[in-house]
C-alpha cells in the first residue's frame, strides 16, 4: 500500500484477535517514534512497551475495560516527562552536542534560551507541553504501523493517575498521555469495521490561500 491507501486501511479498531505481531514490526513502529520531529529537539516522552498479558489484564479496568488492552499484541505507553528543568535540558543537549561533535558553546544560546522559556511556565503548563510532544509521536507511530498493515488504536479513555501509579511512571520523573493497543483486527465482532470510513471533505477541510 502507498501511504493513502494504508491510511483508508486502518481505522481505529474495536476488537482484536490477541494474535502477536512479530516483534520486528513493533520495533519499527517504535524506531519510527524515536525519529518523529519534537519541539526543540528535546523528545520529552517515554514509550512503556507492553506485551505480557498478565499486565494487560490488570491495567484493562483502569482503561475503562476497552477489550483492546487485552486483545492487542502490544500495548504501547506514551509517558511524557512531568516537568522540564534545567538538568533536562543539558543532557539532552551535551548528548546531541557529542554525538555530532561539536562543542557545547554551539548550542549555548540555544539552552539559554529554552531554560529562561520554561521557567517561566508552570509545572502542569511544561506536562501540557511535553504531551503535546507525545502526541507528535503518537500520530507518527499510528502511520507507520498502517503502512506496515498492523492495526493500531490509540485510547485516551483510561485513568492516568491510576496508571501512572501502577506502572510506577511518577517516580520516573513521567506521567502517562495516551495509550495505542497493537494488533489484528477481528472484523466479524467489530462494530466499526463494516462502516464507511467519513473525513470532512477536502473543500471544508483546506483554506488555500495563494
Amino acid at each position: 500500500m502507498n501511504l493513502i491507501e494504508a491510511l483508508n486501511w486502518r481505522y481505529a479498531t474495536k476488537r482484536m484477535t490477541g494474535e502477536k505481531i512479530d516483534e520486528s514490526l513493533v520495533n519499527e513502529i517504535i524506531e519510527a517514534v524515536r525519529l518523529a520531529p519534537t519541539s526543540a529537539g528535546l523528545q520529552p516522552f517515554h514509550i512503556i512497551k507492553i506485551s505480557n498479558s498478565e499486565i494487560k489484564k490488570k491495567l484493562q479496568p483502569i482503561a475503562f475495560g476497552q477489550p483492546q488492552i487485552v486483545e492487542s499484541s502490544h500495548l504501547l505507553v506514551f509517558a511524557s516527562w512531568d516537568k522540564i528543568n534545567d538538568e533536562q535540558i543539558d543532557t539532552v543537549y551535551n548528548y546531541t552536542n557529542n554525538e555530532r561533535g561539536v562543542p557545547n558553546s554551539a548550542t549555548a544560546d540555544t539552552v539559554s534560551g529554552l531554560k529562561q522559556l520554561f521557567s517561566t511556565f508552570s509545572t502542569e503548563e511544561q506536562y501540557h507541553h511535553t504531551a503535546k510532544q507525545a502526541h507528535i509521536g503518537l500520530g507518527v507511530a499510528i502511520v507507520a504501523a498502517a503502512e506496515l498493515g498492523v492495526d493500531a488504536t490509540p485510547m485516551e479513555g483510561f485513568h492516568k493517575a491510576d496508571i501512572d501509579e501502577f506502572l510506577k511512571l511518577r517516580e520516573k520523573g513521567l506521567r502517562s498521555v495516551v495509550l495505542l493497543a497493537l494488533g489484528r483486527r477481528k472484523t466479524d465482532e467489530d462494530w466499526l469495521f463494516p462502516l464507511k470510513k467519513v473525513r470532512q471533505p477536502t473543500e471544508q477541510f483546506v483554506t488555500e490561500i495563494r
